[in-house]
């Protein structure tokens, strides 16, 4: 599992011209889903998310975790962080799970966030839709985690 974390002030997801959910302080979640993932990879991505200390404290330091500041979650489904673009100039998605497997896999990770995240603000994209994501990176602070790469 690979998610891309994003420290926003707000960010917003729309399909179909439509907002589907918006969010004010917190992460903007872009993640992707491999067919080798296991309830594992989940519970390791959402305590390391959790407990990530990118917010600035009251000395400016990046010292207080999104349960620290009550911040939200907006998570969108992105199988393009699995491209291999070793070869060519276009990507294969081979290693992308399969859009079954990745959807039953993402809305676990959803639930296992509403569990963990003090504020219950985790809000979603629309897996499989064409997406319009817009934010505002507060920092920025951007940051990628891969569950198959720990160390």
């Amino acid at each position: 599992m690979k998610v891309v974390i994003q420290r926003v002030s707000q960010a917003s997801v729309k399909v179909d011209s439509q907002v589907i959910d918006e969010i004010q302080k917190g992460f903007l979640l872009l993640v992707s889903i491999e067919n080798a993932d296991t309830q594992e990879d989940i519970d390791w991505v959402v305590k390391k998310t959790v407990g990530m200390r990118i917010f600035n404290d009251e000395h400016g330091k990046m010292n207080r975790s999104i349960n620290e500041v009550k911040g939200a979650l907006l998570i969108i489904s992105q199988f393009t962080l699995h491209a291999s673009i070793k070869k060519g100039n276009r990507p294969s998605f081979l290693k992308a799970g399969t859009p079954e497997f990745a959807k039953q896999m993402y809305l676990t990770l959803i639930d296992n966030f509403k569990k963990q995240l003090i504020s219950k603000q985790v809000k979603e994209g629309v897996f499989g839709a064409d997406m319009k994501v817009s934010l505002i990176n507060d920092g920025p602070v951007t940051l990628i985690l891969d569950s198959k790469n720990k160390i």
